[in-house]
């Protein structure tokens, strides 16, 4: 049975107010742990989302 892998990617927020987009795809647990940080460093509107392999999210 294939297994199908899910990635996620981040967008954010800084704060000077500019939109980011991660230029990585990360797990779910790597995801929630680097959402963590931005959000200790002081980003906004930090949201993970689905991505798939190869693909980034748009700003």
């Amino acid at each position: 049975m294939p297994t199908t892998m899910q990635n996620y990617a981040l967008t954010w927020n800084d704060s000077d107010g500019r939109h980011h987009a991660s230029s990585v795809a990360y797990d779910k647990s790597s995801a929630n742990d680097r959402k963590a940080e931005l959000q200790a460093a002081g980003a906004t509107n930090v949201t993970i989302v689905p991505v798939r392999p190869g693909e980034l999210p748009q700003p």
